[in-house]
């Protein structure tokens, strides 16, 4: 029965702040940072291909702070829905090793961003491009186990009756 409590209690909200009961806000919030950070990616080999690499390597800067700022946003409205995780729990634990790998995945595109204001915009910055696809790889992991929390052990996912209602 207390298994029963704790799941029940990670479908719930922590507060108003973290979105309704079954429609949180993290998981639309994270959308910012990866979608920042995959178009880095496109910008520096755009960057590599280009006989203008410029535009591009001012671009890569941008939206890597631009992903860093989702990114603390988004981590706010992530650690209200982990806070209502039992600790002991097999979702507890998988929610921290997915918070540690979004902070180290955020870490690395700050220390990319400050490589990239440091080399300028003239032309990519190989250091930034090596640890943009390290980031990009590590947040893909932190993504699968995200999936895994919501998709697997149903946190902060309606409970099946309301779910139901979908379907009638």
């Amino acid at each position: 029965m207390a298994d029963q409590s704790a799941q029940q209690q990670a479908k719930q909200p922590k507060t108003a702040l973290a979105g309704p009961y079954g429609h949180p806000f993290h998981p639309i919030l994270v959308t910012v940072p990866i979608g920042a950070w995959i178009a880095v990616l496109i910008f520096d080999v755009a960057a590599i291909v280009t006989d203008d690499p410029e535009v591009f390597a001012r671009g890569a800067v941008w939206l890597t702070g631009i992903g860093i700022v989702g990114a603390l946003v988004a981590a706010v409205f992530g650690f209200l829905d982990y806070s209502q995780l039992a600790a002991g729990t097999k979702a507890r634990e998988t929610a921290t090793i997915h918070m540690s790998l979004n902070l180290l995945v955020t870490l690395l595109f700050l220390i990319a961003f400050l490589v990239r204001q440091f080399a300028g915009y003239r032309d990519l910055s190989l250091v930034g491009f090596i640890l943009t696809v390290i980031g990009l790889g590590l947040l893909s992991a932190s993504g699968y186990l995200g999936g895994m929390l919501a998709y697997h052990y149903g946190v902060r996912v309606a409970d099946e009756q309301t779910q139901s209602e979908g379907f009638r």
